[in-house]
């Protein structure tokens, strides 16, 4: 086995860790919730699921979390509620509380944040206008090469229709907006305030309206300009109409910054996509991804989305509690690097050791294998000798032996991925996280072990193979006890690797010594 990888977190002086509270202590957060309505939209989303089943475990007492559902693939939003609800991350949910307990908290709304006025009935319109006092809307595509025409409807336009929706609302005390802290990457510092948007919003959404789609496609690199991506602009833009309620409604604009899968809980290393460093590692462990271009010292900001969903909650609480005094800022980043900063050559050292030495996959194309490149030229010699060229092989194979090919399928969809990917692996941004800092310090250690916002130093080896394990279980669809079948396959491919780059090198140097060398041993000896 190899040795196992060693990260260093900066130690934190202030820090002070705690392990249990005193019974009397009161968990403040929660009365807080107590009673209300809240309306979230984007509950059946990742972040979402995470929200919808921390409020209902920790904060019971909470009268309705009505949410947004729009119909999909056929389904209605009763049948999507309780898909949802079939998953695992609300298994110790149902423990605790039962199902028929769950039904009787969530009410689904039919509706769409496409749609003019939402798409929600007068009936259901009436109901939130009269119950409800806390609104997160979470909702927003999140595809970073969305359609520019589609990315605005749904950031943008949604995100005008949901607070004009709020402002009638009879009873409310706090819109949340669920932001992103990659929204203003011309600020390579951001702070815990508003920034001018890129574009006038209502402007871009009236062009959008008004123009084709093929109009929009030819002025997006255009309209988008120095920004890399339609989320990046659109989310920018949403901010911008949230600022502009600033002194009409008690609104708020959380950032969290790159989400990743459950630290703690209820499922240390729970997710349902293969975004972020999920990907990285599925696409590392099946042996197709073997070189990223990306700066080695560089670092992303990652947050484990149980960490951001509560931190969204504590800022709520923060807002909706005036006896704690004057709230300083209607923006709070959910963020980490300002504290813990992990290299992507860590990230990239450690998944690897999990995956050769815990948790290996099932069914890999290539031995895992490849590095990080600083070079551009030296990115795409490497993927075209080590992912293309081996993906034409496989490929080659599979159609002699009758099955279908795949690997170079695979292969655009990583390139796709990694185009938009490397922007955010080669720049470095840094995030304020003041106000985080200032929460920690109301909390009571009852509500610090409740709902963690804290820097804790945690065990990454232990995180990513929790990470890995629920990949294989949730999302790849791998069963545990096809772990010991997988470490064989594991091994046959090494010997694979091993066999095929000495042959290459043994090539090589063949048509060195029969192109060159002996022609001048030839000649020499004539």
């Amino acid at each position: 086995m190899k040795p196992r990888p060693k990260v260093e977190f900066e130690k934190d002086p202030g820090f002070v860790r705690i392990d249990s509270y005193d019974e009397s202590e009161v968990d403040r957060i929660a009365l807080c919730f107590a009673g209300r309505s809240i309306f979230i939209t984007g509950g059946t989303g990742f972040m979402g699921k995470v929200m919808v089943e921390k409020l209902l475990r920790s904060c019971g007492d909470v009268n309705k979390l009505y949410l947004l559902v729009r119909p999909k693939k056929g389904k209605q939003p009763v049948e999507r509620i309780n898909d949802m609800l079939d998953n695992v991350l609300f298994d110790k949910l149902k423990e605790m509380r039962g199902l028929d307990w769950i039904h009787s908290k969530i009410a689904p709304i039919a509706g769409d944040v496409m749609s003019p006025e939402l798409g929600i009935s007068k009936e259901d319109a009436e109901t939130l206008r009269n119950e409800v006092s806390v609104v997160v809307h979470a909702a927003a595509t999140i595809r970073f090469d969305e359609p520019l025409r589609y990315a605005v409807f749904m950031n943008v336009r949604g995100t005008k229709y949901m607070l004009e929706l709020a402002a009638t609302f009879k009873k409310l005390d706090v819109f949340c907006y669920v932001s992103t802290s990659y929204c203003h990457l011309h600020v390579k510092t951001l702070y815990e305030k508003p920034y001018d948007p890129p574009a006038d919003p209502h402007s871009v959404i009236s062009v959008c309206e008004w123009l084709t789609d093929e109009d929009i496609r030819s002025l997006e690199k255009k309209i988008l300009g120095d920004i890399p991506n339609t989320y990046a602009y659109t989310k920018a833009l949403a901010e911008a109409l949230v600022v502009e309620t600033f002194d009409k409604m008690p609104s708020s604009i959380l950032r969290p910054s790159i989400v990743i899968p459950i630290w703690r809980e209820p499922v240390p290393g729970w997710t349902d996509n293969i975004n972020g460093p999920t990907g990285l590692l599925i696409g590392a462990g099946k042996g197709v991804l073997r070189t990223m271009y990306c700066q080695e010292t560089g670092y992303g900001d990652f947050l484990p989305v149980d960490v951001a969903v509560n931190g969204m909650l504590v800022a709520a609480w923060r807002f909706l509690s005036p006896e704690l005094g004057p709230v300083d800022t209607r923006v709070a980043h959910m963020t980490s690097s300002n504290e813990i900063k992990v290299s992507w050559s860590e990230i990239i050292e450690i998944g690897r050791w999990v995956i050769e030495n815990r948790v290996p996959l099932n069914g890999v194309a290539w031995y895992p294998g490849g590095s990080m490149k600083s070079n551009k030229l030296h990115h795409w010699i490497c993927m075209i000798l080590y992912q293309w060229i081996p993906a034409l092989f496989v490929d080659f194979l599979m159609v002699l032996l009758r099955y279908p090919p795949f690997l170079i399928k695979v292969q655009k969809r990583i390139y796709n991925g990694f185009s938009v990917f490397e922007y955010y692996a080669n720049n470095v941004w840094n995030f304020d996280n003041t106000e985080a800092i200032k929460l920690r310090k109301l909390m009571n250690n009852r509500e610090r072990l409740t709902y963690v916002i804290e820097k804790v130093e945690f065990d990454l080896i232990d995180y990513f193979t929790e990470c890995l394990l629920c990949a294989r279980r949730l999302i790849l669809k791998e069963t545990d006890d096809t772990i010991p079948a997988a470490r064989r396959h594991m091994r046959i491919m090494w010997w694979v690797d091993k066999i095929f780059k000495y042959a290459c090198y043994f090539g090589i140097l063949y048509f060195i010594y029969t192109r060159f060398i002996s022609d001048f041993l030839f000649d020499s000896s004539t």
